[in-house]
């Protein structure tokens, strides 16, 4: 964003395409509006093909001076008609958040992204792991970045530095002059580690913000009145009432609702779901790390395992009905077998006493209204034996009840001992 602005206060650009995962794309306006010094407007390209596509023209449409910058997702850039538009608006920036989604030299997304850069004036990449498994990763990010580096044609580039060899040679075996491909790829880049970055917490905090589409807002918003209604005609004003209302909010943020004559949970929202799957893909699969995932809710750990499943990671599990007796072993599973990659867990049942330092990545799906339980969660992964940074991403719904739980949270305040003084702020 600062390189964005600086270039824009210079008047070398006056538009940015931002493209990224779609967990992060809600990310980025907040960035703008709690750091940039200078006028900008964002819009974010999600929903379906026609509202990326109004968005879009509705930046071009902006009538005042400042940096447009739209916000699109890896996936979507390459779709018929949205690709188009984009081509045809001509950025004069385009950057890729998180850039090893285009490692791939003849991914679609990956060959759209080329044709993009190739219009754009300046073009940038971000990635804390540009190279995960591969050496060849790189050529397709700097097909992208600067087609100079590293020329237009991959074979060329891997027949220079692979050792091709396995069945009819079609297997990489070995590299050759990676000190090259080195010096090459540093020409243009600048790399900062953990260690050098001395400012850098010990614990790391990220919110991944998601958006709901107009018909998940109100439906959001139907039960969030309801609940209100029922709060203001009820007479007594109680703390397990208004917890009831504030678990209904909770429960569709994170991806269902039970209705009162219901026997079973309804998926209604798929925003978190969506957004975990794209750290499982940066963080298990690509990084091959191992992932913490706490939840509030049972039906949340269903909905977990199911994608765990259909992405075929392995994971263990704990929550209300394993037994005691077996959540020892259940630990050790994740702690000492590689192949094992997450642990996915209710945050009342998993968040004390128990040590998973095989990971240093924690993901809150949802977390509970009580302060002491979601601190003690922090220290599964923050605890004796643990040797790298400590990451918690936390995924917040905008403009819903997690936000609020957030902030509660932050002010170490314990949510179940104060609604009823206050209970109109989460509503």
């Amino acid at each position: 964003m600062a390189v964005a602005g600086a270039a824009y206060q210079m008047g070398a650009i006056e538009t940015v395409l931002i493209v990224a995962p779609t967990s992060v794309c809600a990310v980025w306006p907040k960035e703008f509006e709690d750091a940039a010094t200078f006028k900008f407007k964002v819009n974010v390209l999600l929903g379906d093909k026609k509202q990326r596509l109004r968005e879009l023209e509705a930046l071009k449409a902006f009538p005042f001076k400042a940096l447009k910058v739209a916000v699109i997702n890896y996936e979507s850039t390459w779709r018929e008609e949205i690709f188009e538009a984009l081509l045809d608006w001509k950025p004069d920036m385009v950057i890729a958040d998180e850039s090893q989604r285009i490692k791939s030299h003849d991914a679609q997304q990956s060959k759209a992204m080329h044709k993009l850069g190739d219009v754009a004036k300046y073009k940038l990449i971000l990635s804390g792991t540009p190279v995960q498994n591969n050496a060849i990763d790189i050529f397709s990010q700097y097909r992208f970045l600067d087609p100079t580096v590293f020329g237009m044609n991959f074979y060329a580039f891997r027949n220079r530095y692979a050792i091709m060899g396995g069945f009819s040679n079609r297997q990489i075996v070995s590299y050759k002059d990676l000190d090259e491909l080195i010096k090459k790829e540093h020409s243009i880049a600048y790399r900062v580690t953990k260690e050098e970055a001395l400012d850098l917490p010990e614990q790391t905090f990220i919110t991944r913000n998601i958006r709901m589409n107009t018909k998940d807002r109100n439906l959001y918003d139907q039960i969030r009145r309801n609940s209100f209604a029922e709060l203001e005609s009820g007479g007594q004003i109680t703390a397990p009432t208004v917890l009831t209302k504030l678990l209904r909010l909770q429960q569709f943020t994170g991806g269902f609702i039970q209705a009162d004559e219901g026997d079973k949970p309804e998926l209604v929202f798929r925003g978190k779901l969506d957004a975990l799957e794209d750290i499982l893909e940066d963080y298990v699969i690509e990084a091959e790390k191992k992932l913490v995932v706490f939840c509030r809710f049972r039906p949340e750990i269903d909905l977990i395992q199911r994608l765990l499943d259909r992405r075929k990671i392995r994971y263990c599990s704990i929550y209300g009905d394993i037994k005691i007796d077996d959540r020892g072993d259940i630990v050790k599973e994740f702690q000492t077998n590689p192949k094992v990659k997450v642990f996915l867990a209710q945050i009342d049942t998993a968040g004390l006493g128990i040590t998973l330092t095989a990971a240093d990545t924690c993901v809150y799906y949802s977390v509970n209204f009580n302060y002491a339980a979601y601190s003690q969660s922090l220290a599964r992964i923050h605890r004796i034996g643990q040797r790298n940074r400590c990451t918690y991403i936390h995924l917040v719904v905008e403009k819903t009840i997690d936000e609020t739980v957030l902030k509660a949270l932050a002010k170490k305040e314990d949510l179940a001992k104060t609604v009823v003084d206050d209970w109109k702020q989460f509503f």
